[in-house]
This record gives C-alpha cells, structure tokens and sequence, in this order.
C-alpha cells in the first residue's frame, strides 16, 4: 500500500475539464431554482391579488437589486434548460464520445448566456 498518498484532497487544485464545469453549474442553477420557488409563487400570488399589490411589485421590482437578482434566475432557468436537453441527447446516445461531449458542453454555455443577454435586455 502506498502511504505517500496525500491526506486530503485539495479541492481547488483540480482542474474540472468542460463537461463537468457545465454539470456542476446544471446542479447550482437547479438549487437556485428550486430555493427561489418560494419566492416566485409569492411574487406571482402577490401580482394576482389586487392591482394595488401588483403596482406595488412592479415598483419594487424596477430597482436594479431585484433586476439583477431575476437575471440571475433567467440565466438559472436559460443554462438548467440548455444541459437539461443536453443530458436528454446524451441518454438518447445522440452524443457519442468525449468529442461530442465537449462541443455540447460549449454550446449549452455559449447558447445560455446569449439567450441570457437577449431576454435580460428586453427585460430590462
């Protein structure tokens, strides 16, 4: 047995390759989905109620704060969608080898964070 081995792995030393920088940030922007659900019911529940609370909303919702705190659930929601269909293309064996792999890694970033931007700026 070799007693060299180190004793503690050094997390932030490890260099991810693609494919597993996108599955991680698939697994973040569904926890971030997940715990804003609250929050998106309450706002929902809050805009359906009256047009009082929903003028209310929309003023509060026209500070940059929340702007940017709902674009960062855009892009939660865009990059969750994007790897999710990735995830469905490699289930159904239409994404063979690491090639392929890589390349749909690339896309699902580079088409997230575009749809991202084009929403955000109509949004905005």
């Amino acid at each position: 047995m070799n007693t060299n081995r180190p004793k503690h792995l050094a997390l932030h030393l490890i260099k991810l390759p693609l494919p597993g920088f996108v599955s991680i940030l698939h697994r973040i922007s569904g926890l971030l989905l997940f715990v804003s659900l609250p929050l998106l019911l309450w706002m929902l529940q809050y805009s359906l109620s009256s047009i009082e609370t929903y003028t209310v909303l929309r003023s509060e919702l026209a500070q940059p704060l929340f702007k940017l705190l709902l674009l960062g659930l855009l892009w939660a929601f865009l990059h969750h969608a994007c790897a999710g269909l990735r995830y469905l293309a490699i289930d159904l064996h239409w994404v063979r080898g690491l090639a392929q792999a890589r390349n749909s890694s690339k896309v699902v970033l580079v088409v997230s964070l575009i749809l991202t931007v084009m929403l955000g700026v109509k949004l905005w």
